[in-house]
């Protein structure tokens, strides 16, 4: 009897994975994190992700973005490229379909670039970041490393960082600045009450609120900065989006900043880990929080819109 029953129970077990074989390899389900409205940006939609293994490797720790023409690529601290289908329709996330996943990689080589945390589009390609060997890379679309790209020379030092974990968190790129990276904290042998902004040989300090974690330009010279305030053991969740005018600098390189909003779990947000932003339209954003392949954290995906002044 007990055979009989556990034949019954391997066949119905098998025949729910055929029938879900087809499926993406995803959930997408409906956030709490509420719909709000601030002076000067409005969330529009929110969604957690749930994933399964695909083909073999758990997609996990999103921390970066880019967006063009339909198609939104991360970053994971693992070292992978995910790209995804994305539909917004009437400032609502209507659909996310995962195309494919690449590893990090040279042209010629087996070698996986791990620790990958900032992600922007430049032409056709993408720039990513790195921490632990702090550089910035340029790949294909499908992940295969083009070239190393020339940093600021401040950057260069290795033991200035304030740990290994504390790299180059974020970049952004457009054709009047060139390519625009930021460390997560301050370095060593700067003021911490200012963070900086970094590209090949210029430096745009603006006031700290927390880390730096993404980037991304919302016109010519303004450009948004994603921070966050989290620890791996602690309850508390703090993100903040400023917008730093990079054409208003002074001769000490402070540049005029604006803090667009706070989200505060202290206060009833329901937010994770936030660590990737990018513009997917006039004046409106996507961030993803990195869930740290932590079975209590969530991936999230939150579209919202900086209000015109």
């Amino acid at each position: 009897m007990k055979n009989s029953i556990d034949k019954t129970i391997f066949l119905l077990l098998f025949s729910w994975q055929l029938l879900f074989a087809g499926m993406t390899a995803f959930e997408i389900k409906p956030s709490s994190m509420k719909e709000s409205s601030y002076e000067k940006i409005k969330i529009l939609d929110s969604k957690r992700l749930k994933f399964d293994d695909i083909s073999g490797v758990k997609i996990s720790e999103l921390s970066g973005l880019a967006y063009k023409n339909g198609y939104l690529y991360a970053v994971s601290d693992k070292g992978y490229l995910v790209v995804f289908r994305l539909l917004i329709k009437h400032n609502k996330i209507i659909k996310l379909t995962f195309v494919h996943k690449y590893k990090l990689r040279k042209k010629y080589s087996k070698i996986h670039h791990h620790d990958s945390e900032g992600l922007a589009l430049k032409g056709d390609d993408l720039l990513i970041s790195f921490e632990g060997k702090e550089r910035v890379n340029l790949f294909t679309p499908e992940g295969v490393k083009i070239k190393k790209i020339h940093i600021n020379k401040a950057l260069q030092n290795l033991e200035l960082y304030k740990s290994k974990n504390k790299g180059l968190e974020a970049v952004a790129y457009n054709k009047k600045y060139g390519i625009i990276t930021a460390p997560e904290e301050p370095l060593k042998n700067v003021d911490k009450k200012y963070h900086r902004l970094y590209s090949n040989t210029n430096i745009y300090k603006f006031q700290a609120y927390g880390n730096i974690t993404g980037l991304e330009f919302i016109d010519e010279n303004n450009i948004v900065v994603l921070l966050r305030s989290y620890h791996y053991f602690l309850p508390r969740r703090y993100t903040a989006l400023v917008k730093v005018d990079l054409s208003s600098c002074n001769k000490n390189h402070l540049c005029k900043s604006e803090l667009l909003a706070a989200f505060d779990s202290n206060k009833g947000w329901n937010i994770d880990n936030f660590e990737g932003v990018t513009k997917v339209g006039k004046n409106r954003f996507i961030m993803v929080s990195d869930d740290n392949n932590n079975m209590f954290q969530k991936t999230l995906l939150v579209l919202f819109e900086i209000k015109e002044d």
